[in-house]
């Protein structure tokens, strides 16, 4: 008969794999289970209130417990000790007066007394099932008088040797000890008294059984934990209907903040009542209502302001061709003007060709805020977008002193971008850097990876003091407002260019020191509608010489609101420049 093959490993060592795994996953299902009561414990304030109701309540119920067990413990024992020494003292000069008649321990009588008196003291107990052991032993004669008791057992593991000296010396002593005799292990008084006689000393021993005083307080501890729990459930139970009661607005009034904050701005609280929890509510309402009330008032003011710029704007379309045909005719015959008369003439047309701009700049800024603006993303290859833009601010860097300077592969960088926007955001960028310049070079640089496009435009100017860089895409904002544009500018160019990241789905970053100049970098997903996660240039320039005590270079000292970011300072890796410490408001 042959017998089924064990799937069970048939070495020790096939169990091993088996036990490792086994172990991992029981740890895997403790740390799991650790995890989401630590969750639960953050997140609950009713669990929370109600564990430490129940923690403290159950110390305070043990140790009452345990003093309450303890004091009646004593209190039997004390009786028993009492009791006990009562019978011990009347035993004892009961047996003096028995044994007064005997002048040598050899008389063939005493044995016969010694057995009398034994069975006397404990047919007198009154309860003589009660178990206890009367004995009368003579330690200076052993060999001649024999120990007897009453009933007849073996006291001597009962009876310690420290005992039997104290008693030996004259002393009345007692102990309490553990052991048989002749039945189940039992908790025994022992008391012993020296008996005189006229031929020496004898001793006396009571051995009292303590079973129903242990019964007694045995069943004091146990009511008084039964008391204790049901306490300490009803004082859990008690924490949590108070603290539900309590938790339950709260959370009704988390949820409802939520849903105000989602934009459901017509969420109210229910008022029950007019406890505090009612007036708390009442409250919240009222403050929804206001919040309300402002919210709709600043979005009709916002709405209006935003119709008012746009309308302003178109209207002054048509005054302003009207004036741009006579400036241009007037600019058409200013040699044959008066040289001021001339002068005027090109003063006149360089401030249109500005007003016309700042015309065009709002009316884009008008759109982006009523959310109109549209992106047309098409793949763009953004090297001839880099090089079209430094050839066409060529000239304005040849007036200002500045080189441009390029720094782009040389194989095509592909991106689906919208190339108006992204040309119009280099614009503003490598303008601003050359008005900013200070006759030194900019360099602009183009990079990639597999997921995001940059470009960063760096200038060695006067550079940005710490905290500008979170005010530099502010509208018509100016680090110095007594320095006049040199390059005709609206103030709206690093605004809009923001905007146009931003519709990108991309980031718009600054980075400046004093003395050290600037840097600002465009960063775009190379897939329309991807998320950034990191950039393929620096932010901080590799050249960049901070400050002592101020972040080393490869760290990010200032993020640009690209995307409503705030002032950051955070570690960037020093090989792989994809950091990103954007703080999003």
């Amino acid at each position: 008969m042959t017998s089924a093959p064990s799937s069970l490993p048939e070495s020790p060592a096939g169990w091993r794999p088996a036990a490792r795994a086994l172990g991992r996953a029981l740890a895997g299902r403790v740390l799991g289970l650790a995890a989401g009561l630590h969750q639960t414990w953050r997140r609950s304030l009713q669990v929370r209130v109600v564990t430490i109701t129940l923690v403290v309540s159950s110390l305070l119920v043990g140790g009452f417990a345990y003093l309450i067990a303890n004091k009646i413990t004593d209190i039997l024992v004390e009786n028993a000790k009492a009791d006990t020494l009562l019978r011990l003292r009347s035993g004892s000069d009961y047996s003096a007066k028995q044994f007064y008649l005997y002048s040598q321990p050899q008389e063939a009588q005493l044995q016969d007394t010694i057995e009398g008196t034994v069975n006397y003291l404990a047919g007198g107990d009154p309860q003589q099932t009660s178990g206890v052991v009367v004995a009368i032993t003579a330690d200076s004669y052993t060999g001649i008088i024999e120990t007897r008791t009453s009933p007849a057992t073996d006291v001597r593991p009962l009876v310690s040797r420290e005992l039997r000296a104290a008693v030996a010396e004259g002393k009345v002593a007692h102990q309490i000890r553990t052991g048989r005799l002749g039945g189940e292990r039992t908790k025994y008084l022992v008391y012993g008294s020296p008996v005189p006689t006229r031929f020496g000393q004898l001793e006396l021993y009571y051995l009292v059984p303590l079973s129903r005083q242990d019964a007694t307080a045995a069943d004091a501890r146990a009511t008084v934990l039964a008391t204790g729990l049901a306490l300490v459930l009803l004082l859990g139970l008690l924490a949590a209907l108070v603290t539900r009661l309590v938790v339950t607005p709260v959370r009704v009034a988390a949820r409802t903040a939520q849903r105000l904050s989602a934009g459901l701005l017509d969420q109210r609280m229910e008022v029950n009542g007019e406890d505090d929890l009612a007036l708390l509510a009442a409250s919240f309402n009222q403050m929804a209502t206001n919040l309300q009330r402002q919210i709709l008032r600043l979005e009709e003011m916002s709405r209006l302001q935003r119709r008012f710029t746009s309308d302003v704007s178109h209207e002054l379309r048509t005054p302003l061709t009207t004036v741009r045909m006579a400036a241009d005719l007037i600019f058409a015959e200013r040699d044959e003007f008066d040289p001021a008369v001339a002068r005027s003439a090109e003063l006149l047309q360089a401030e249109l060709d500005r007003f016309e701009e700042l015309l065009t700049d709002l009316l884009e800024i008008s759109r982006f805020d009523a959310g109109f603006a549209m992106l047309d993303s098409e793949p763009t290859d953004l090297v001839p977008v880099v090089h079209r833009v430094a050839d066409r601010l060529a000239g304005l860097a040849e007036r200002a002193g500045v080189a441009i300077e390029l720094d782009v592969p040389s194989t095509p960088v592909i991106a689906e971008v919208d190339p108006r926007r992204v040309e119009r955001v280099l614009r503003n960028l490598v303008g601003n850097a050359v008005e900013h310049g200070e006759a030194k070079p900019v360099l602009i640089t183009l990079g990639m990876d597999r997921t995001a496009v940059a470009i960063t435009v760096r200038d060695h100017g006067v550079g940005l003091r710490p905290g500008e860089e979170k005010l530099v895409f502010n509208r018509f904002w100016r680090a110095d407002p007594s320095r006049a544009r040199q390059t005709g500018g609206t103030g709206l160019g690093l605004s809009i260019s923001l905007e146009d990241a931003r519709l990108h789905g991309g980031w718009l970053e600054a980075w400046g020191a004093p003395g050290q100049g600037a840097q600002f970098r465009l960063t775009l997903p190379a897939r329309a509608g991807d998320r950034l996660t990191t950039s393929p240039l620096r932010l901080v320039p590799a050249d960049a010489a901070l400050p002592f005590g101020g972040p080393r270079a490869g760290e990010v000292l200032a993020i640009g609101p690209a995307g409503g970011g705030a002032l950051a300072i955070g570690p960037g890796p020093a090989a792989d420049d994809g950091d990103r410490a954007e703080v999003r408001s």
